[in-house]
């Protein structure tokens, strides 16, 4: 078993593949590090103390003592197989858990129950915080039971960025190829996401798709294959491609949707979960370490989720 390399993997499927590689690498290379700001929260607690038990992680819970230690109560977990540190407010426990994943303590952050905007200003502290020069996007990776695709899908940006430029866009673009390369998927094919598959002068945001298309072609943003404007249903389905006549080596196969603006993006993830049943997982990239970054109404089990896909990210991503 210590002769597994985890430099290198195979594609991973579904998220079940997702939590399972994360599983193995725990057993091998030890639980990674989790800092929750704000932790008392149910879900939260819940999906830590789950992954804690799996062996997955280990956890340092910021945030009001007396509130965490009530809910533990509340869902009969041991408080004490977790590092509780109290703080006054929820400012200050952003302040702890980023301090603890930039001073090295800690792999992996994780939003509790604040305002993103409070974690977010922490991650960004020019002092103390996570800043690795890179613009920040949330990448939301998943699977669909009731539609099996056979591969894992990943979407951006329906939670950070409200209405990207082009060159933000191109750093959403980035960012989510690394997570498709830590996934063990070497040229995953990126679809630019609009209602229709031709450039539109009258569409901004199609010309910026061509745009981005166009520099993937010639290497400017390496890794992957790149192509767009695609509408959704000629990006993922081969079929809808071939009655269309669409000549792409990224329709029908995509890995990668990338949607305009936080609306589409976030309207498509809900509808993802609520309508498609999808398994989802979710994180903020473009910071120095793997940011777990989830709504206050994600289940349990997308909170789960997101931290054996947080696991593998900080386990790869030095590699990639």
């Amino acid at each position: 078993m210590d002769m597994i390399d985890f430099r290198t993997i195979e594609p991973l499927r579904d998220m079940k593949a997702v939590v399972s590689l994360s599983l193995l690498m725990a057993q091998i290379k030890g639980p990674k590090r989790v800092a929750v700001a704000a932790a008392a929260d149910p879900h939260v607690l819940d999906a830590i103390n789950e992954a804690r038990i799996d062996g997955m992680i280990s956890a340092q819970l910021y945030g009001d003592a007396n509130q965490i230690l009530a809910i533990c109560r509340q869902l009969k977990i041991d408080p004490a197989k977790f590092e509780i540190t109290d703080a006054p407010s929820n400012d200050v426990a952003a302040e702890l858990a980023v301090k603890a994943v930039s001073e090295g303590r800690a792999d992996i952050l994780m939003k509790g129950l604040l305002d993103t905007a409070v974690i977010l200003r922490a991650v960004l502290n020019k002092d103390w915080g996570l800043r690795s020069g890179k613009q920040l996007s949330h990448v939301l990776v998943y699977d669909t039971p009731l539609a099996d695709y056979g591969r894992l899908f990943m979407m951006s940006d329906g939670a950070m960025n409200i209405e990207p430029d082009l060159k933000a866009k191109i750093a959403i673009v980035e960012n989510t190829v690394t997570v498709a390369h830590c996934l063990g998927i070497e040229l995953p094919k990126v679809a630019m996401l609009a209602a229709v598959e031709v450039v539109n002068p009258d569409m901004s945001t199609a010309i910026d798709d061509a745009i981005i298309s166009k520099m993937g072609d010639r290497g400017q943003i390496k890794g992957a294959i790149i192509d767009g404007p695609l509408a959704l249903d000629n990006a993922i389905s081969e079929e809808s491609a071939k009655i269309k006549k669409i000549n792409s080596p990224v329709a029908g196969k995509a890995d990668i949707l990338i949607v305009d603006n936080i609306d589409v993006g976030n309207v498509l993830y809900k509808t993802l979960v609520y309508f498609a049943k999808a398994r989802v997982a979710g994180v903020i990239m473009g910071a120095t370490a793997p940011f777990v970054l989830t709504s206050r109404a994600d289940s349990e089990e997308t909170k789960y989720n997101s931290l054996a896909l947080a696991c593998v990210l900080a386990e790869r991503m030095p590699y990639i």
